[in-house]
């Protein structure tokens, strides 16, 4: 079974809010067994439009991180972020 990866580019516009968001997302990404290879570090522009933080999970399969985004808890955390960022998310496949 291919694992399954979160890829988040994000502008954050409030950080301190932007805390609550992270650690009312915690309880989803242990449940499904989210792995963080990525988080917010330096990174280099090759091509297009950047955006200021960089996300990407790791998960066992794609279902899981489909289940962790549409999970209430995710959905909690979502509700929060939504409002004091923006972005783009999606899940692909991996190899």
């Amino acid at each position: 079974m291919a694992k399954g990866y979160w890829i988040a580019r994000i502008d954050v516009r409030d950080a301190e809010r932007y805390k609550d968001y992270i650690s009312t997302a915690k309880p989803a990404f242990e449940k499904y067994g989210a792995n963080f290879l990525a988080r917010g570090g330096q990174y280099h522009v090759l091509e297009g439009q950047a955006r200021g933080r960089n996300v990407v999970i790791e998960f066992p399969s794609v279902q899981a991180a489909l289940d962790c985004y549409n999970s209430q808890e995710y959905q909690a955390a979502k509700a929060i972020r939504i409002t004091v960022a923006d972005g783009e998310m999606l899940v692909v496949e991996g190899a």
